[in-house]
């Protein structure tokens, strides 16, 4: 999918990742740019920014977890700018915990991490599959191809995020709809540096795989992803070889990840 003339909605968009696809997007000359997340302020703030570069954009507070939310983020966005040309559902979560993780964070990390794109999903699919054209990038992990040690939820939730990207894959391609699921290892934002800073097993295992990135770097790899019509958006390519490493030898893999802590 190419941008230029494309309407593009996007969760998790007031910092980090979302916030750089939505910079990308509108440079690349996107119709209209639907920044969405809890952040009202950092929200506005990049689709001011896009405003004032001469893009349209406009800010929505909507919460991930809710299916009401979005599907009122879908229609407010069709109001707006017309039909969603492209949907996303990048908003996530990670709370490094292990099995022992309390039934909250394992019940939120699954409402985040997972429904969030089925919801999503749900809202946008009847007017796609009516056109016959569209686009839903879910933003997973490369945790959701290779593991990572110390954070159990988030490892098995990306996992499943990557499952249900697939899904829809071989359910929607057919039909018009691409899907593409956006697999980074680690990237300089909030929901790393924490971890970094704090020593935890799974940021530091993540941050040894492979250099860090800046979230330009990973928006700058979707817009080559969509315009390649790429399922999996591997912005680190060696996730690509590490993952082929891993699905042949598969004992070897989960005793090298056992001894970098998991």
């Amino acid at each position: 999918m190419e941008l230029i003339g494309r309407v593009v909605v996007l969760t998790g968009a007031a910092h980090g990742i979302g916030a750089a696809m939505a910079r990308r997007f509108a440079a690349e000359g996107a119709s209209g740019v639907v920044v969405s997340d809890l952040d009202a302020d950092g929200a506005e703030r990049v689709a001011a920014g896009i405003r004032d570069a001469g893009g349209r954009a406009v800010a929505a507070v909507t919460d991930v977890t809710s299916k009401k939310d979005l599907k009122a983020l879908v229609a407010g966005a069709r109001a707006e700018f017309g039909p969603v040309d492209l949907f996303c559902a990048n908003a996530g979560a990670a709370f490094g915990t292990g099995v022992h993780a309390a039934d909250e964070q394992w019940a939120k990390s699954w409402e985040i991490n997972v429904m969030q794109h089925v919801h999503a999903a749900q809202a946008v699919l009847p007017s796609m599959l009516a056109r016959g054209e569209g686009c839903l990038l879910l933003t997973a992990s490369a945790a959701g191809l290779l593991g990572v040690p110390g954070d159990a939820p988030y490892s098995v939730t990306k996992h499943a995020a990557v499952a249900l990207a697939e899904w829809l894959a071989i359910t929607y391609r057919p039909r018009g709809v691409r899907i593409s699921a956006l697999c980074p290892l680690g990237v300089r934002t909030a929901l790393l540096e924490p971890g970094l800073a704090a020593g935890h097993p799974a940021a530091l295992a993540i941050a040894a795989a492979a250099p860090l990135l800046e979230p330009e770097d990973v928006a700058d790899a979707v817009v080559r992803g969509l315009s390649r019509d790429e399922f999996l958006i591997l912005p680190h390519e060696t996730v690509r070889d590490t993952f082929s490493r891993k699905a042949s030898a598969v004992d070897a893999w989960i005793t090298e990840m056992a001894a970098q802590g998991g």
